[in-house]
């Protein structure tokens, strides 16, 4: 199995009350993606930082194989969050990926 998680943080130009709002069309939407895209066995995305953190926003997803985790990537469902709920927030990215 492999891991994938991804930090980020939104773009400073947002109110507390916007972030609120695009923290939570992320977490649906790629939430939305399980059972949705082969491979993926898990997918959660945590918005509710501790004070002690240097991100705002946390994907921790499974998959059963790396070619999973690269269909993943390119699948069309999984673009289309990622252009419209993530990409237009977001300051900055951090992944890690590993195996399980």
């Amino acid at each position: 199995m492999v891991k994938h998680v991804i930090i980020w943080n939104l773009k400073e130009s947002f109110s507390a009350e916007e972030k609120e709002n695009i923290k939570a069309g992320i977490k649906s939407g790629l939430e939305a993606l399980m059972g949705q895209i082969p491979g993926l066995i898990e997918i959660k995305v945590n918005v509710n930082p501790l004070p002690s953190s240097n991100g705002e926003v946390m994907l921790d997803s499974t998959f059963d194989s790396i070619e999973s985790l690269k269909g993943y990537a390119v699948h069309p469902k999984h673009v289309e969050v990622a252009d419209t709920k993530v990409r237009p927030f977001t300051a900055s990215r951090v992944c890690m990926d590993y195996e399980v």
